[in-house]
């Protein structure tokens, strides 16, 4: 057993003209978890962001979207983190991932960046790597020089529905990972 989570963050890029766009597959999945418990985000300045709070699966949790753009998401993240002193450890980042095929969603504790901006600054605000990651797939452009451009711009219709399964999936394994129950959630979201 795994220390059960306290904080959840969805990364993304506020504004409307990013909603839609593959960077912001973390606010997705943050905002479903929201809706199926009633969580209502509310602005935040003191955290940066959009926050709510909820008893999810029996557990308080913290959930964050932070609302200064993607390259400095760890200025959220650890603000709300040491006001409510919580540790590496309890936090789960949900953020997109160019190294996994849409439709694919993996759980993982540390490691590195793979170059995602917000993972990056996360890591040096909190000082640390020993986070857990929510990876969702959404492919990679193949070149990376369209990388900028690819995570801005919205996924195609065949790819959207793998990602939207893929975000479906995760939000099935919600209870396991919240209460730190990570193989088990690992085992059911990694063997599709």
């Amino acid at each position: 057993m795994s220390e059960p989570i306290k904080l959840i963050v969805g990364l993304g890029n506020p504004g409307r003209e990013y909603e839609a766009t593959r960077h912001n597959a973390g606010f997705w999945w943050v905002d479903e978890l929201a809706r199926q418990h009633n969580a209502n985000f509310k602005a935040d300045n003191k955290f940066h962001g959009l926050v709510a709070r909820a008893t999810l699966h029996g557990h308080e949790v913290h959930l964050i979207k932070p609302q200064t753009f993607m390259n400095v998401s760890g200025r959220a993240v650890a603000a709300l983190a040491l006001f409510y002193k919580i540790l590496p450890d309890q936090i789960l980042v949900v953020h997109d991932e160019l190294d996994l095929p849409p439709g694919s969603a993996k759980l993982k504790l540390g490691g590195g960046h793979g170059g995602h901006n917000g993972l990056k600054d996360i890591i040096a605000q909190l000082g640390t790597r020993d986070f857990w990651r929510l990876r969702v797939g959404i492919g990679h452009p193949g070149d990376r020089a369209e990388v900028v451009n690819f995570v801005l711009n919205a996924p195609r219709k065949e790819e959207q529905v793998l990602i939207d399964a893929a975000l479906q999936r995760a939000q099935d394994v919600a209870a396991s990972i919240i209460e730190g129950k990570m193989e088990a959630a690992m085992l059911k979201l990694h063997s599709n």
